[in-house]
């Protein structure tokens, strides 16, 4: 379970704040092999994770990139921009997906419409295709919902834990 900056699940948060804890969780909780998820503005600052106080979720999950959700999302955040500058020079457009496998497991990221990242780190045994789907599912709800106010109250509240 995701949860907000006072232990509860989005304590104190928006509506809509609530809604993103609730998407998330759903993708923590329903995808097989998913290690950590952050979502992270276009500047690169951590706005939304599946581990907010630096805890694995629920205690059962294997653990992330230097046990850290942080550190997931430097890793989405400058993966996003040397995919989108690789775009740019190849005449390629947007970056919708990029994807990395590696022995040990897999990176996805996806962009969500604000230019904001969905990263996802998965086990080496996850289903890709289930992945693929519930990200899908999160940006095609998150992107319109996803403003700069709303941006401003879940950065404030990723601060606030720390």
């Amino acid at each position: 379970m995701v949860t907000g900056p006072h232990g509860g699940a989005g304590y104190g948060l928006s509506h809509e704040a609530r809604n993103l804890h609730w998407l998330l969780t759903d993708v923590v909780e329903e995808v097989p092999g998913v290690r950590s998820v952050a979502v992270v503005s276009s500047d690169g600052l951590l706005l939304l994770s599946s581990d907010p106080e630096g805890q694995r979720v629920g205690g059962s999950l294997p653990e992330g990139p230097r046990h850290s959700t942080a550190d997931l999302a430097t890793i989405v955040a400058g993966l996003g921009s040397l995919t989108t500058g690789a775009a740019a020079l190849m005449d390629g457009g947007t970056v919708k997906q990029t994807m990395v496998a590696m022995e040990e497991g897999s990176l996805f990221v996806m962009t969500i419409s604000d230019g904001s990242l969905l990263g996802v780190h998965t086990t080496p045994d996850c289903d890709m295709s289930v992945v693929a789907y519930h990200m899908a599912l999160f940006v095609g709800r998150a992107g319109h919902v996803l403003t700069p106010e709303l941006r401003r109250e879940l950065r404030q509240s990723v601060e606030a834990v720390r």
